[in-house]
């Protein structure tokens, strides 16, 4: 029973993300950033629960990574589309199919790549080597949200929009080091950056609420890239 209990998580991260996805494409935006929340929570604790239970298994593993592909591959790959759609129109979300929106899926082809070589780097037990597709996503969403509160303007062309998609496409699976929430203690020496991005991103979150989501993963690229630099890192 206990080895069962991170495997449904990780089956509610599934759930919810192929739910968020239905809502995206019927126009439901607020519905769907709200189910793939629930979808980012229980990927964070179906690790988390395995960890404390003693539990992790290769079936957790392999299921981990193919319910990802839904919620941090496929969802973030929707909004864009949508975006790029919405932005070739008049700014409204499309209701029929829109071939310009298409390259958007390459974004979901190389978050299934990444998941893929995730499961077969073993220097990913206590931090990232590149960016993490959950980090993708909620950039992703905070984007959405950009678009809905309609700030922001200059990034809602489509030049721009097939831009970010090749950035984000290519930080996925780049060779640069980036930190995870893993805690061996909650000591503050060896968690500095941790605590640090914690901190500030409360109160970005407290100033600027759901439009800080964009800008709490933009930080936590720019600590990440930073943090190689003042340790005298190079990229693994």
């Amino acid at each position: 029973m206990k080895a069962a209990i991170p495997n449904a998580l990780t089956l509610t991260n599934l759930f919810f993300g192929a739910v968020a996805i239905l809502c995206l494409i019927y126009g439901h935006l607020e519905a769907a950033i709200w189910l793939v929340g629930v979808a980012v929570l229980a990927d964070f604790l179906d690790g988390a629960v395995a960890r404390w239970l003693h539990v992790s298994s290769p079936l957790g593993r392999e299921l981990d990574s193919l319910a990802d592909v839904v919620s941090f591959g496929l969802f973030p790959g929707v909004i864009f589309y949508g975006l790029i759609a919405a932005a070739s129109t008049d700014g409204s979300w499309p209701s029929q199919l829109a071939i310009v929106g298409l390259p958007a899926f390459v974004l979901s082809a190389f978050a299934a790549f990444r998941l893929g070589q995730f499961n077969l780097d073993e220097r990913q037990h206590s931090s990232f080597i590149g960016l993490p597709t959950p980090a993708m996503t909620l950039l992703s969403v905070g984007l959405l949200i950009w678009f809905q509160e309609k700030i922001y303007p200059a990034l809602f062309y489509p030049p721009v929009l097939y831009a970010v998609i090749a950035l984000l496409a290519w930080l996925m699976n780049a060779n640069i080091p980036m930190f995870s929430f893993k805690f061996k203690s909650f000591r503050w020496k060896g968690n500095e950056i941790k605590y640090i991005f914690a901190a500030i991103s409360v109160m970005l979150l407290v100033v600027l609420k759901s439009i800080a989501i964009a800008w709490i993963v933009l930080l936590y690229i720019g600590l990440s890239v930073s943090l190689i630099f003042f340790k005298g890192k190079r990229s693994i």
